[in-house]
């Protein structure tokens, strides 16, 4: 079971897409803004962390900077996700460190794609073929 980091200010957010992929076989933990998803990234070291843009003080971008420049979790895949749909910001969300960019509200089988882009190659190619 794959654990996704859900890095979510807004409560109700975090909820919904929690519930939502936990029921998919997803472990789910949370953190609630940028500081608390970096020290849940080193904690944690989670297969995939889905990180919210529109962070308080410490914007999803700089946490992403931050996770990515930590050796242990620099290979955390980090798909970013915003309410902005702009092409500006999937641009800065990628040059920060993400490996994708969804839209809010979430498109839950769009997001299930590329999550299982993301998983698929981080799994190893022994356990590719048990899966």
């Amino acid at each position: 079971m794959a654990l996704v980091l859900i890095v979510e200010d807004n409560p109700i957010n975090r909820d919904v897409l929690g519930r939502r992929l936990e029921r998919r076989g997803f472990s789910i933990r949370f953190a609630v803004d940028g500081p608390s998803g970096i020290a849940e990234a080193k904690a944690l070291m989670p297969d995939v962390i889905l990180m919210d843009i529109g962070l308080g003080e410490m914007d999803g971008c700089e946490a992403t900077r931050r996770i990515c420049a930590i050796p242990e979790t620099a290979g955390i895949p980090i798909i970013a996700l915003t309410a902005s749909a702009f092409e500006s910001d999937r641009a800065k969300a990628l040059a920060a460190g993400c490996v994708d960019f969804d839209t809010k509200p979430v498109d839950l089988p769009r997001l299930l794609g590329k999550l299982e882009l993301v998983l698929k190659d981080r799994m190893p190619a022994s356990a590719q073929g048990a899966a």
